[in-house]
C-alpha cells in the first residue's frame, strides 16, 4: 500500500505524533448479537488489499486454511478469517487483506473493507484490561467519526492468530532450545520490556529467561515510559542513576496509549535516559518499517519471535 519515499515520510511523522492508521473491516455477523461488527488491524502491516484470487486448496494445511493463491511471483496461504473469529459473512468473502510482518506474508479473507481512519494511540485500549481474557483481540479502540459515529472496533492480535493456525509456535521453542548464551549485565540492572501481547509477552518472558537475564516486563509504552521514571527517581533517591538500575529496553511498536516509536523518541531525547540502549522486537518487517526504527533512534532491531536473533542483538549491545 505504501512503497514511495512520501509515503515513508508522512508515516514517520503519524509516529512522532504518537498516531497511527487503523484498516477497518467487516467479516459478517457474530454468533452473540447477530450483527457485523467493525474489526481493525494496524495499515503498518498491511501490503495490500486485492480481489480473491483463485484459491489452490492444500493436503493437510492448517485449520482455517482456504489455501494458498499466487500474488504475481508469490505463493501465500489464505486464512478464513471470518470463520477464525466466529463470524457468519452473508456472502462469500471476494477480498482479502494481504499482511506482512515477522519476515512472512499471509493474505486473510474479508467480507468487506471499510475505511482507513487516523487515531491517537491514546484512543486505544488494552483488550486484557476489559477482563476478556485471552483472546484474539490485542486492543480496543474507540472510534469517534463521522461516516461512523461513536463505536468501539476490535484490534485483532494478528499474531496470536497465527500462533493458534500455524506451527509457528513449535520454531519458537526449537529456536530456545538453541539459545546457549548467558548474557551478564551490570549486577543490580534489569532488562525492561514492554509488549501490549499476553503471548508475545510469554515468548519474550522464556527467551530472556533462557539468557539468565533478570527483566521486568510491561505492557504498554506509557507503562515502561512511567516504570523508566519511577526507577530514575529510585536511583537518584540512592545517589545513583538510571544506569544502575537498567541495562536495555526491549519494545514492541503496536501498543496502547503510547506505542514503540514514542517511547524510543522519548527515550532518546531525554538527557536522563539518552544513553540507554533500546531495542525494538516487533513484528512488523520491511523495508518501510524498518526505515522508521532507524529514524527514531533505536539501537536494535529484530523482528519477533526469534529467539536466536534476539539473543545476538542482546549480546552485541549489553558485552
Amino acid at each position: 500500500m505504501y512503497t514511495t519515499q512520501k509515503d515513508i515520510d508522512e508515516r514517520t511523522n503519524l509516529t512522532s505524533l504518537n498516531q497511527f492508521e487503523l484498516l477497518l473491516f467487516r467479516l459478517g455477523k457474530d454468533a452473540k448479537r447477530n450483527v457485523s461488527e467493525l474489526f481493525g488491524i494496524n495499515v503498518f502491516k498491511v501490503r495490500e488489499i486485492v480481489a480473491m484470487p483463485d484459491i489452490t486448496p492444500v493436503v493437510g494445511a492448517p485449520a482455517h486454511t482456504i489455501g494458498v493463491a499466487q500474488l504475481r511471483e508469490q505463493v501465500i496461504p489464505v486464512y478464513d478469517l471470518p470463520n477464525i473469529v466466529g463470524c457468519t459473512p452473508e456472502q462469500a468473502p471476494n477480498l482479502m487483506i494481504v499482511t506482512e510482518f515477522a519476515r512472512s506474508t499471509q493474505a486473510f479473507a474479508v467480507e468487506a473493507v471499510e475505511d482507513i481512519v487516523r487515531l491517537d494511540w491514546n484512543q486505544v485500549i488494552s483488550a486484557e484490561s476489559s477482563e476478556m481474557g485471552h483472546s484474539l483481540v490485542t486492543s480496543i479502540a474507540k472510534l469517534q467519526h463521522e461516516n461512523y459515529g461513536e463505536q468501539l472496533v476490535q484490534v485483532l492480535d494478528v499474531e496470536e492468530i497465527l500462533q493458534r493456525i500455524s506451527p509457528v509456535r513449535h520454531e519458537h521453542q526449537n529456536q530456545l532450545k538453541a539459545v546457549h548464551t548467558s548474557i551478564q549485565i551490570k549486577p543490580g540492572t534489569i532488562v525492561l520490556a514492554a509488549d501490549d501481547s499476553a503471548m508475545a509477552r510469554a515468548l519474550l518472558e522464556k527467551s530472556l529467561q533462557k539468557m539468565q537475564l533478570p527483566f521486568e516486563i510491561v505492557k504498554t509504552g506509557k507503562e515502561a515510559w512511567d516504570r523508566l521514571n519511577a526507577l530514575a527517581k529510585s536511583a537518584k533517591e540512592e545517589g545513583k542513576s538510571i544506569y544502575d538500575k537498567v541495562s536495555l529496553v526491549i519494545t514492541d511498536l503496536e501498543m496502547p496509549e503510547m506505542d514503540g516509536f514514542t517511547l524510543t523518541r522519548q527515550i532518546k531525547q531525554n538527557p536522563t535516559f539518552k544513553e540507554l540502549p533500546v531495542v525494538i522486537h516487533s513484528s512488523l518487517s520491511g523495508a518501510t518499517n524498518e526505515e522508521h526504527v532507524r529514524r527514531v533512534g533505536a539501537d536494535g532491531y529484530v523482528v519477533k519471535f526469534s529467539a536466536e536473533e534476539l539473543s545476538s542483538m542482546l549480546k552485541k549491545i549489553l558485552v
